[in-house]
């Protein structure tokens, strides 16, 4: 898939809570073909510290324009988040795989997202692709307030389930758990599962989906220092040899995966 470098500039920056953070950008190409699950690269300033761009999942894609959402966690993002409206970011996409998903018919199966921590970044936008399919989305946190994204996910029309580490809110386990209760419910079974988080989280998904049958697309989180598969540095085990995160990724089939 082509990809485009271009100074996007900056249409809204929003403070979400803590150090989470919303940011619109205009960037047409960009917007026009991605697809849920791929991201872009970001240099943050002119300088050369930080020196490598930093890769963030496309959070929303529309018309002209495409969303981020990040956590402030070191000093490129502490950049990110000090830039205002109007000024602009060489940023480089889409990059990756993307999801694979179609629309949904009146008697497919309802589809499972599943979100740990930052893990709902590249999940709202599938659930936005995924609208009238009556989407199950299942959100895992430590506490009540590490809950990310639930009020974005039901304005798509998913149903929004809980697990917090906890108990603070909605289930008390974790996410993985909550996965496994659903679809050990009676009456129909729902699937695929789409799920993006932590490495242990993903590795339990793994587990159930393949346990029982079911296909199920996850998105990997891994340091990326060129973002466009040159360096190696953020290659994982798959059943067909190594696959680098940055290019064959980040969303792979689980059953390929080897933890």
């Amino acid at each position: 898939m082509k990809n485009f470098q271009l100074q996007a500039k900056i249409l809204a920056q929003t403070r979400i809570k803590d150090n989470y953070w919303r940011c619109e950008l205009s960037a047409p190409q960009i917007a026009k073909n991605a697809l849920a699950g791929q991201f872009i690269n970001i240099r943050v300033n002119d300088g050369l510290d930080p020196l490598l761009r930093r890769p963030l999942s496309i959070h929303g894609a529309g018309g002209s324009k495409i969303k981020i959402f990040y956590k402030v966690v070191g000093k490129a993002t502490e950049i990110l988040a000090q830039k205002k409206v109007g000024a602009t970011l060489d940023i480089l996409g889409p990059l990756g795989s993307g999801f694979t998903y179609s629309q949904p018919a009146a008697r497919s199966p309802q589809p499972i997202l599943v979100a740990g921590g930052m893990g709902v970044a590249p999940l709202i936008f599938l659930a936005e692709k995924l609208r009238g399919a009556k989407t199950i989305v299942l959100i895992g946190a430590k506490t009540k307030d590490q809950l990310l994204c639930a009020r974005e996910f039901k304005k798509s029309g998913c149903a929004v389930k809980i697990a917090t580490d906890d108990g603070s809110s909605g289930f008390k386990g974790r996410v993985s758990d909550l996965l496994k209760n659903l679809l050990s419910a009676p009456g129909p079974r729902p699937q695929p599962i789409y799920a993006c988080g932590p490495k242990p989280m993903l590795r339990a998904v793994t587990d159930i989906a393949n346990a029982r049958g079911i296909p199920a697309q996850l998105s990997l989180e891994e340091h990326m220092s060129c973002g466009i598969g040159a360096c190696l540095g953020c290659v994982v085990r798959t059943k067909d040899g190594l696959k680098r995160v940055c290019k064959e990724g980040p969303v792979f089939l689980a059953k390929d995966l080897t933890w």
